[in-house]
């Protein structure tokens, strides 16, 4: 029969510690997060030998409460400062007049090479040639 592992999680202030149990052993550890902690797991895990092991994760005695913490701090977005809009009519600071008269620099795999740069026609137009068929005369 399989002896199951045994992962128990206790948040202590901001870190938790993390036990974990079997095949007669007990190995502890510490993280700073619950995904960390987690981690953590997996590697005492690796330390008791059998990677094929089923492993438990208990937080308060619970798989469900462990499955619950765990999964709402990986999909939680990260606080991210609010996004400050200008003015009405109030020019944004990348664009001055200097930047506005520029071309955009293009990324070099978008660039030309420089042999076909300078084979480019010039910007003035070219002089009107003459027809080949004969003027007719009267």
């Amino acid at each position: 029969m399989v002896e199951a592992i045994t992962a128990t999680y206790v948040q202590e202030d901001a870190d938790w510690a993390i036990t974990v149990s079997g095949r007669g052993k007990e190995l502890s550890a510490r993280a700073p997060g619950i995904i960390a902690a987690r981690d953590r797991a997996d590697q005492l895990v690796e330390e008791l030998g059998d990677g094929k092991a089923t492993v438990v994760h208990l937080l308060n005695g619970s798989a469900l409460d462990f499955t619950s913490a765990y999964m709402t701090a990986r999909l939680t977005l990260p606080k991210l400062p609010p996004l400050e809009v200008p003015p009405p009519g109030s020019v944004p600071k990348q664009q001055t007049t200097e930047a506005a008269d520029k071309k955009p620099q293009l990324p070099p795999s978008k660039q030309l090479p420089k042999a076909v740069e300078d084979r480019k026609a010039p910007a003035e137009p070219a002089p009107a040639t003459e027809s080949k068929a004969p003027a007719k005369q009267a």
